[in-house]
């Protein structure tokens, strides 16, 4: 079963269980993935599937952060309930070791000194991290701490 069908079909038995918050959840989802469908012209692989998960969940990260600084709590509660819903459909988040370690490797290989060559080892992070669903912004802060250092 593809990540397409997989999400169909949880949404379909959140519906018979009257499960709210996760049928609008996958509902969202399942409209953002028709829309890229439509972009795209075709059907969308795993691979897209993942980037636009991934996408999704970014969205929701800066939504969460902007209604904490707002005193909105309950907006962000909701945001991060739908992170969770959505995260199940992903590979399993890498660790901040596993990153750790990839940002090691990435600065030895490229033989970064500063933090000019940021760009080099972030592009040699996320590809020896693409199957892992690493977060961006954890791999900057990683790499930057590790080239100011």
């Amino acid at each position: 079963m593809t990540l397409t069908e997989q999400i169909i079909s949880d949404m379909t038995a959140s519906m018979k269980a009257q499960d709210a918050p996760r049928t609008s959840t996958l509902r969202m989802v399942k409209a953002a993935m028709m829309n890229r469908q439509i972009e795209k012209g075709g059907e969308l692989d795993d691979e897209e599937m993942g980037k636009l998960l991934r996408s999704l969940v970014k969205q929701r990260r800066d939504s969460v952060e902007q209604y904490e600084k707002g005193g909105r709590q309950d907006l962000a509660d909701k945001e991060k309930a739908e992170i969770q819903v959505i995260e199940a459909y992903l590979p399993q988040a890498a660790s901040p070791e596993e990153i750790e370690a990839a940002v090691a490797a990435a600065i030895a290989e490229s033989g970064a000194s500063s933090m000019k060559d940021m760009g080099k080892v972030m592009k040699s992070v996320q590809v020896a991290l693409a199957g892992k669903n690493a977060d961006g912004r954890t791999v900057s802060e990683i790499v930057k701490s590790k080239l100011a250092g």
